[in-house]
This record gives structure tokens, sequence and C-alpha cells, in this order.
């Protein structure tokens, strides 16, 4: 058994790590209150406009509808993955990359062996993680920092930019990866396609009839300006999940740090409190030991 010096280092070591712990977690809880906010106002809304979206390009032939939904081979895609600058969130960003390297393996495989494969990190852990691993493919590191003073000019800026490798034919297919928040303790991974966009499903009751639309104040310059704005809020709509999921993320994770933290304390006092029992009847006996040979 450790003697008593090194159990109270050990106890005081983990008294300091509680309340760190603790700090993060109450730090975590009150960013999170945000951002759920946040995304909670913004998911419907993006959700909506990509349903139109959606809609609108499966029965237009504008000049949108042909640069932003052509079908495509994929034989040059993008991954934009998105992640956290930190890390102490749990498998919050593990669950993301596997994600990923799910869906590589299981459709880019070969583009990947061939150095055809393109990642746009949101966030360093995604960078740290995808470059040790497909030293081969290309990456861009421009919007890594996008955390730092979040907005939805930044993230628009990003849109734009991925718009524009799509329409230039320098990928062909774009999809983004990433957190998406149900609750402070339930985060799971997401991949959604970004572009081409995606028409109606058919058989559905909806591609069933071709609507009848009245563009104002035309098609063409409609779907010039609508596209790009709905593919924008897209975006941002995925980094606000994100940004609530590693929050949540982190301060259930800081929670668990701090009851564990709790569970070793007991056990420490309960270690140093017999080393000290042992040490008081050690010098008990050693006592007695000596009275009695000096008594014979």
């Amino acid at each position: 058994m450790a003697n008593l010096k090194e159990v109270r280092n050990r106890i005081k070591s983990v008294i300091s790590t509680q309340q760190i712990t603790k700090a993060m977690k109450m730090v975590s809880a009150a960013k999170l209150r945000r951002a759920q906010q946040a995304i909670l106002q913004m998911r419907p809304y993006a959700n909506k406009l990509n349903q139109m979206m959606s809609n609108i390009m499966s029965f237009s032939d504008g000049q949108g509808a042909e640069i932003y939904g052509r079908s495509t081979e994929k034989r040059k895609p993008l991954l934009v993955i998105i992640s956290s600058d930190r890390g102490l969130c749990g498998a919050f960003n593990a669950n993301i990359f596997k994600l990923a390297q799910k869906k590589i393996q299981e459709e880019y495989n070969e583009q990947a062996r061939k150095g055809d494969l393109t990642f746009l990190f949101i966030g360093k852990k995604g960078s740290e993680f995808f470059r040790r691993r497909y030293t081969q493919c290309k990456f861009i590191n421009n919007y890594v920092d996008a955390y730092n003073g979040l907005s939805f000019e930044k993230i628009a800026g990003c849109a734009a930019f991925l718009m524009e490798k799509f329409t230039s034919n320098e990928a062909d297919q774009i999809e983004i990866f990433y957190g998406r928040f149900k609750n402070a303790a339930t985060q799971f991974p997401e991949n959604e396609q970004f572009l081409p966009v995606q028409k109606t499903v058919s058989g559905t009751s909806f591609s069933k009839v071709k609507p009848d639309y009245i563009f104002e104040p035309g098609q063409e310059s409609l779907l010039k300006e609508l596209v790009p704005s709905i593919l924008q809020s897209q975006l941002f709509k995925c980094v606000l999940d994100n940004a609530a999921s590693e929050h949540g993320a982190r301060m259930t994770a800081m929670d668990k740090a701090s009851e564990n933290a709790e569970g070793m304390l007991g056990e420490l006092k309960i270690n140093y409190n017999k080393a000290r029992q042992e040490a008081i009847t050690k010098e008990l006996s050693e006592i007695v030991g000596g009275a009695a040979a000096l008594a014979g």
C-alpha cells in the first residue's frame, strides 16, 4: 500500500482535476444555452428553405438548376469536415471522423488512393486527424479557424467558395459531415449532400404532379439568387448544429469526469485511512514492544 504522503498527493491532484472539470462543465453549459437557442431557431428555417429548393430544382430548367443540380460522376469529391477546435468532449469528434471514413471506404476509396479526394476543414481537430491518415489527398484549410468569431458572413464566404469549386468543375460532389444536436446528452454524426442539390425523391406524392410555379421577376434570375442564398443557410445550419453538439458533448463528458473524480476521492480517502491506521498500529506496537523490553 502507498505511504501517507503519496496518498495525500494523489488526493490533492484529484481534487484539483475535479475543480477544473466542474468549471469546464459550467462554461460549456453556459455556451450550450446560447448555441442551442441559435440552432433551434435556425433549423426549421433552413430545413424549409432546403425543401423548397429541392422542389423548385426538380421541376425547373433554368440556368440555376443546370449549374447546381446537374448530375455528376463523383470523380472529384470534396468532403467538408466540421469538427471542434478543442478536445475534452468525449467521442464527439471521433464519431464524425468514423462516419466520414466509412463513407470514404464505401464510395471514395479509389479517389482517395489516386489523390482526387479533397478535404475542407471547419475546426482544427478534423484537420489534425485527416492530414495524418490521408497524406495523398488535397486539403483546404482556409476556414479551419471559422469558429473564431463565428458569423453568418464567414460561413457564407465558405459556402461561396464551395459553390465556386463546384461550378468550375474542381469538385463534382460536395458532402458535409458534422455533429447533429438532439439534446444536451445526445448528439450523433450526420452526413448531408451539399452539391449537387438533391432533387425531390421520385415516387413521392409531390413528385407525381408537376407544380405550376410562377416566377417573379423570372426563373433564371430567381434561381441565380435563391439557390446560393439557401446553400449558405444550409451550411450555416450545419455549423450551428455542430457547435451546439460540441458544447453538449463537452458538458456531458466533464460531468462524467467530475463523477469519476468523486468516486476516486472516496477510494483514496479509504486507502488513506487504512494507511494511517496501519501507521498508528505500527507505532503503538513499537512503543509496547519497547516498553516490554525495558521492563524485562
